[in-house]
């Protein structure tokens, strides 16, 4: 099926309902990269089946064929058309929720930055995003130094392709690892929202050190400017959209890079006044949902993950 000349997926509810029904869009991770419709497959007809709820998966354009914004771009336009045409679907569109995982997830935060100025088209019920990347600024927050070799996302494997994703071209990772494409005035402009000042003490137990960025490279900064762009880092979108933003779900894991990410996230959320709905699995770790319908590979956290996530859709 086609939205808008993007491929998409859809799961059905498996037993007969009232219509109309509840809608979810769901927007998979992988770097832009990686990540399809099967592999998603078992993820979303789960959802589907335990919530009655009709499910719609993207296939969006991979990098490196189709380079950055190419994925946004393409999400965004099926997105915007399956919030016009939701009830075509046997779907209110009252009461779509928007959701992804990992860089899904921050294509959610990115291209709701366009949707909630829209006035043509009706609102998100909801959002609902799993271990979100959300910044590029600070690579050393207290989740990167904890994490740092934990599979599956080791720092710099992920730091290496996210910034191909985003540059097309290869970057000297070490430097971007120690800050060095920071200039010190956005490093001054943004520390009110993305800081380790601002994690919790006790996400800080297991490890953490003061950290001094490397010198700064201008020429690092130049060929990584598309990195400090909302769209690209949702954590820097001003407060006057972000308080737009729908209610939102919003899962963690202690064992995650992107941990301190969504901390930060659920910080500004409800400083907005953004009604958040937060679990942290604290024996949890990156892609832990995905291993969903794997009977014996399952942890019992990925269940519990995944009942937190119907009862949160349940609601609406």
């Amino acid at each position: 099926m086609l939205f808008e000349a993007v491929p998409v997926r859809v799961y059905w509810p498996r037993t007969a309902g009232a219509e109309p029904r509840r809608g979810l869009v769901w927007i998979h991770g992988g770097v832009g990269f990686f990540g399809s419709l099967r592999a998603y497959e078992r993820f979303c007809r789960f959802i589907a089946w335990e919530s009655t709820t009709v499910v719609v998966c993207i296939k969006f354009p991979l990098a490196p064929e189709h380079p950055y914004p190419a994925q946004q771009l393409s999400c965004y336009a099926a997105v915007s058309h399956f919030l016009k045409n939701a009830g075509d679907y046997g779907v209110d569109p009252q009461r779509v929720v928007l959701a992804g995982d990992s860089s899904g997830a921050a294509i959610i935060a990115a291209i709701s930055q366009q949707l909630v100025m829209r006035t043509d088209l009706p609102r998100a019920r909801g959002h609902v995003l799993l271990y979100p990347f959300l910044q590029a600024l600070d690579f050393n927050l207290p989740s990167y130094q904890q994490n740092h070799s934990v599979p599956i996302l080791f720092k710099k494997r992920v730091i290496r392709l996210g910034m191909l994703y985003l540059t097309g071209r290869n970057v000297n990772v070490d430097e971007i690892m120690g800050n060095a494409h920071v200039p010190q005035e956005l490093r001054a402009k943004y520390r009110k929202w993305i800081s380790a000042e601002l994690i919790p003490e006790e996400f800080k137990v297991l490890a953490h050190e003061p950290f001094v960025p490397g010198p700064f490279s201008e020429d690092l900064y130049q060929a990584c400017k598309k990195a400090f762009e909302p769209t690209c880092s949702p954590l820097l979108m001003e407060d006057v959209i972000l308080r737009r933003f729908p209610e939102t779900f919003l899962l963690t894991c202690e064992y995650d890079i992107f941990r301190d990410d969504g901390l930060l996230y659920k910080k500004r959320l409800e400083d907005n006044g953004v009604p958040v709905t937060w679990r942290h699995l604290k024996d949890g770790f990156h892609g832990i949902c995905l291993l969903t319908g794997l009977g014996p590979l399952e942890f019992p956290s990925t269940r519990k993950s995944m009942k937190s996530i119907i009862q949160f859709l349940e609601r609406f």
